[in-house]
């Protein structure tokens, strides 16, 4: 018998977080490699929220906050959806976790059991299915071609959803390919949830303020207040305000969900790092006005890079809407053979071949869709430049 429960043999190490880990390990042995691995944005902490750190410390807000996250924050937090989203929540219904991953974690496990289906519109973010995994259920992969921009359709989801749906999984803008649902799609897709009560949404807004070309957010349980009573909506402070350290994601949702949500919390983790929640009271009250700006450099890059792989024979770039990455299609490169004559018979080989080149990339097949990759254009300008050509080398290489 073995000593690991067998829940381990069913999930994998993120492979984002085992790329980054490689390319560290290549520069620590004196290579000169570029990572495009990690959604981590490049640009400082607001100096708003560093003043609200020192504050917090000068305070002596160093003891053990509430399960549930102080007061403040989810007062903060309440105030957020009210602005932004124009959602009413009292701050009993909102809980504060290490990061939104934690949330989401959670909220599988407190509710998913063995049999239960969660629908996972593909490409997804890494973990969304091995979470589901964890929870002993059962992912329902459906596929979105570039076609509908990478994005269900009201007709997919009315054919996935079962007897044992229950829940939907909504992310936009989308980590891989940058997708942003329009209010209208998200009103096609809650036409059809309301046809299945049963089935519950969590919807992964941690990329609502970074949007391109004048793109629009919007979220279900607004679009469709009828859904209100059975939507997670999760959010945090780690990309728009460049907090990624400070672990701290915030939800919001009917108060019994939130209530199992915390008290599964309470036997983990407990309580987040006080003061990392003060920092994120300090960045949700705050001034706001330096977001659209990071925004658009973040749309600045999308663009440059775009342009540059007008030069790169074999590789499709989607046109990303949001968020920080590219989603490429590299297909066209198999068969070919590299230098030292290696056929290129997948996107490991890709990736590979491109690691080998100084770029560090995610291969496509974490994100649930084939033949792809993923490179993030969270970094400045000068590396992506770079990146680019050494990409472009590579590919020039190849017979």
């Amino acid at each position: 018998m073995s000593f690991y429960a067998d829940r381990l043999s069913r999930i994998k190490l993120s492979p984002s977080t085992a790329a980054t880990m490689r390319a560290r390990e290549l520069r620590a042995q004196g290579k000169d490699i570029i990572a495009l691995t990690i959604g981590q944005p490049d640009f400082n902490t607001p100096e708003h929220v560093k003043q609200g750190v020192m504050a917090a410390l000068a305070r002596n807000e160093t003891k053990y906050p509430p399960i549930d996250g102080i007061p403040e924050l989810r007062e903060a937090a309440a105030r957020k959806f009210q602005r932004e989203n124009a959602l009413k929540y009292a701050p009993e219904q909102i809980m504060v976790g290490t990061g939104s991953k934690q949330i989401i974690f959670n909220a599988m496990l407190a509710t998913i059991g063995p049999g239960d289906e969660a629908i996972i519109p593909a490409p997804y973010w890494i973990s969304y299915l091995d979470m589901v995994l964890v929870a002993d259920g059962t992912p329902v992969e459906v596929p979105c071609t570039p076609e509908s921009g990478f994005k269900l359709t009201p007709a997919q989801l009315d054919a996935a959803i079962t007897p044992r749906t229950k829940w939907l999984f909504i992310n936009s803008p989308n980590n891989p390919t940058g997708a942003v649902y329009s209010r209208a799609e998200i009103r096609g897709l809650a036409d059809v949830l309301l046809k299945h009560p049963h089935v519950w949404i969590l919807t992964d807004d941690i990329y609502e303020h970074l949007r391109f070309d004048g793109m629009e957010f919007a979220t279900i349980a607004q679009v469709e207040p009828k859904l209100y009573d059975r939507t997670l909506t999760v959010n945090g402070v780690s990309k728009a305000y460049a907090m990624t350290g400070f672990r701290l994601g915030y939800a919001a949702g009917p108060k019994e969900l939130i209530k199992n949500i915390v008290k599964l919390q309470s036997q983990s983790t407990a309580g987040v790092s006080s003061i990392s929640q003060w920092a994120a009271v300090e960045a949700l009250n705050g001034s706001q006005e330096f977001i659209p700006h990071r925004a658009a450099e973040f749309q600045a890059r999308r663009d440059r890079v775009l342009e540059l792989f007008k030069e790169i024979p074999g590789l499709q770039p989607n046109h990303p809407e949001g968020a920080f990455y590219l989603f490429v299609r590299c297909g066209d490169l198999f068969g070919k053979k590299t230098p030292q004559g290696k056929v290129i018979e997948n996107e490991s080989d890709v990736v590979m071949h491109f690691m080998d080149n100084g770029v560090a990339i995610v291969l496509g097949a974490a994100y649930g869709m084939s033949p792809y990759f993923r490179m993030s254009i969270a970094t400045d300008m000068q590396n992506l430049e770079e990146a680019c050509r050494r990409m472009q080398r590579a590919v020039l290489a190849l017979k």
